[in-house]
């Protein structure tokens, strides 16, 4: 066998090296390349650049994962809300998927916790999850499956396979026989008019209600599901795009005057929109708007420095355009032409970006 089965194949790896040059001698490339021990093959350690995946702005798990009464543990399975589990939020665990909650079966017979909070997402739920909430139910366990409706699937972009919906969700589990059944939205007045889709006794609240809603769960005893229903941020980018999608008319910004660096607007929205910005008078916050998906998190604590405005368009640069009478060294053909390295030797380029951005697109498209 050419390449081991296990790791992964780096760029330092020099069996493909080895194998181009005999291929061809004009590809031989050896002497660029250094090979790396099998120890290290393992290991990213070597890698320059790192990057620690992280909700997008306005992600619906970044609310949904956030609180957890305290004394009392969510475990993390499959899907992009894994990441809580290394936000300080309480969050731990890794099982197959369809596994969620399983463990805790026969884990709740020799621990003193009482009570954990289960995070399933709602393909996950679709695909397997479901069986999870079975067997929960039959162990009579105390556990809360908080069942995050994102409307797409984990692996992104792609809508969830088959017929689901929260109303639908609602019926399954009440037909697995489960002790009580919430509903968290951030537009849980959506809901006002088909209530009679839902079972009786469900309950609709908004998502700052979360925490009291949490703590009231844990005390039932049984199994009892939370669904947690909210669009997944991206997805919404996507479809406002299209105009498929409400864009509300509405902007935050943060008058840098009167911030004080508090950070609280951070705090209470684990935004990555919410960036720093470095003034003569100390470090303050910004919203970037190119980023921001208009959760509006960020105006949950008490800050003075937010200004709303309605109606406002972002600005954006002027891009040339060319115009034959315009003077030379403005024109869009008066642009030198980019210098060609290409020859016969092999040649690499570099796509710089991180996921999402189109990188795989482009050196597709390249190639």
């Amino acid at each position: 066998m050419l390449l081991s089965a296990l790791g992964e194949l780096r760029p330092s790896c020099a069996v493909f090296a080895d194998w181009l040059a005999r291929h061809k001698p004009a590809l031989d490339r050896r002497d660029k390349v250094v090979d790396l021990v099998a120890p290290q093959i393992l290991s990213n350690a070597a890698d320059a650049v790192k990057r620690t995946p992280y909700f997008c702005s306005g992600c619906p798990h970044n609310t949904s994962t956030k609180e957890v009464p305290e004394g009392l543990i969510a475990q993390a399975w499959i899907g992009c809300h894994f990441m809580a589990s290394w936000m300080e939020r309480d969050t731990t665990g890794l099982i197959q998927m369809g596994g969620e909650g399983v463990d805790w079966a026969s884990h709740s017979m020799f621990t003193k916790t009482p009570h954990v909070f289960q995070n399933l997402g709602d393909g996950t739920y679709f695909d397997s999850g479901i069986f999870a909430i079975r067997q929960a139910v039959a162990t009579k366990a105390n556990i809360t499956y908080k069942i995050l409706y994102n409307i797409v699937s984990m692996i992104g972009g792609q809508p969830v396979y088959g017929s689901i919906s929260v109303p639908q969700i609602a019926r399954q589990v009440e037909a697995e026989g489960i002790a009580t059944l919430v509903v968290v939205s951030d537009e849980p007045e959506k809901y006002d008019g088909h209530h009679d889709q839902f079972p009786k006794g469900r309950t609709y609240h908004h998502r700052r209600e979360l925490d009291d809603v949490q703590r009231r769960l844990r005390e039932i005893k049984g199994v009892t599901v939370l669904i947690y229903d909210q669009t997944c941020a991206a997805e919404k980018q996507r479809r406002r795009k299209k105009g498929e999608f409400p864009d509300p008319d509405k902007r935050f910004f943060i008058d840098e005057a009167v911030c004080e660096g508090c950070s609280d607007c951070g705090v209470q929205s684990n935004c990555l929109s919410v960036e720093l910005v470095e003034t003569e008078l100390g470090r303050k916050r910004r919203i970037d708007q190119s980023s921001c998906n208009k959760d509006y998190s960020c105006v949950n604590g008490f800050c003075p420095s937010f200004v709303t405005l309605e109606g406002a368009k972002l600005k954006k640069a002027a891009g040339n355009v060319f115009d034959p009478e315009a003077p030379r060294g403005t024109r869009v053909d008066a642009l030198p032409e980019p210098r060609l390295e290409l020859d016969n030797a092999p040649y690499d380029i570099l796509i710089t970006g991180v996921g999402g951005t189109g990188v795989v697109t482009v050196g597709a498209l390249i190639t």
